[in-house]
C-alpha cells in the first residue's frame, strides 16, 4: 500500500510540473505573439504617416511708415 500511495504521489507530481511548463510555455509564446503583432502595426503605421512638406517662406523685409493718421506695419 505504501508502493502504490508513493507512486500516485510522485504521478501526480509530475502532472503538476507539466502543467506548470505547459503554461509558463504558453505565457511565453502569448507574450511574443502580442510583441510581434504590436511590432508590426508599429513599422506599418510608420509608412503610413504622411511626409511633411517644407514651406518656403517670403523673406520680405517688415515695412514701417506712418501716414500721418498713425504708424502702418507691414508684415
Amino acid at each position: 500500500m505504501q508502493n502504490v500511495r508513493t507512486f500516485l504521489v510522485i504521478i501526480s507530481a509530475i502532472a503538476v510540473l507539466a502543467v506548470a511548463a505547459l503554461f509558463t510555455a504558453s505565457l511565453t509564446v502569448a507574450f511574443a505573439g502580442i510583441l510581434a503583432i504590436l511590432s508590426i502595426g508599429r513599422a506599418v503605421s510608420s509608412q503610413l504617416k504622411p511626409v511633411p512638406v517644407k514651406a518656403k517662406t517670403d523673406q520680405r523685409q517688415m515695412r514701417v511708415w506712418n501716414d500721418g493718421r498713425g504708424t502702418i506695419i507691414d508684415l
